[in-house]
């Protein structure tokens, strides 16, 4: 299983040695040993690992990993190179293009916004092979929760990008006045016409990082 080796883990540091914790360890490591989960155990902390707290401008909130081989590495409703792109994520891009007029790429993989400080959070971070929601209420939402409210206590402007129902019940967390909270349905194709679409969080989130002298995300995906 992964570790936490940035600037994460002095805040984080205290939920590690909390009993939920423990036993949310003991249960990956044994479902890692007797199952298919997803994604591989180095890249369950992608999501810290690529944005440092430090670094973070905006977070967009997911659900739990893909749940097919080869897609999940870490990061919400991004795939690895080469891995067909998932409807959600093809929902995502058209809104992209419409919002900033950005090319649609070839894949799926979201890594250069997590470079940039947007941080591609799922609050479940684990799942089993073609089971979704299978680690749910195991022990990672007091986890994400806990890093969720490490990033309201920041003392800087941060965008949090809420699409669907599970994200936005974290709202009540986000009590900071400093930061932005942008909420739309749910990209997913059952939801994404209900107001997805025309929601333009990426033009939004860059006008208000550049009224408070942040330097905007550049969205743009490059083919691969």
């Amino acid at each position: 299983m992964g570790a936490i080796a940035n600037d994460w883990l002095g805040p984080l540091s205290a939920e590690f040695k909390k009993p939920y914790y423990a036993k949310l360890y003991k249960t990956v490591k044994h479902e890692y040993e007797t199952r298919q989960i997803f994604p591989a155990a180095d890249d369950i902390f992608n999501a810290f690992e690529f944005t440092p707290l430090s670094q973070v401008k905006a977070v967009i909130l997911g659900q739990d990993p893909y749940h097919n081989v080869g897609q999940a590495h870490g990061l919400c409703f991004s795939v690895k190179p080469g891995v067909e792109i998932p409807p959600s994520l093809v929902n995502i891009y058209q809104e992209l293009h419409d919002d900033l007029g950005c090319r649609i790429p070839n894949n799926g993989c979201l890594e250069k916004w997590a470079r940039q400080g947007v941080m591609l959070l799922n609050t479940v971070l684990t799942v089993r092979a073609h089971q979704a929601n299978s680690h749910r209420g195991i022990g990672w939402e007091e986890f994400t929760d806990a890093a969720i409210r490490v990033l309201n206590e920041i003392d800087r402007p941060i965008v949090f990008i809420l699409w669907g129902r599970p994200a936005q019940m974290k709202k009540s967390m986000l009590t900071n006045p400093k930061h932005l909270i942008l909420e739309a349905p749910h990209p997913s194709p059952l939801s994404a016409y209900r107001g997805f679409f025309g929601s333009r969080p990426f033009s939004k989130t860059n006008d208000f990082l550049k009224a408070h002298g942040v330097e905007p995300i550049d969205w743009q995906i490059e083919d691969i």
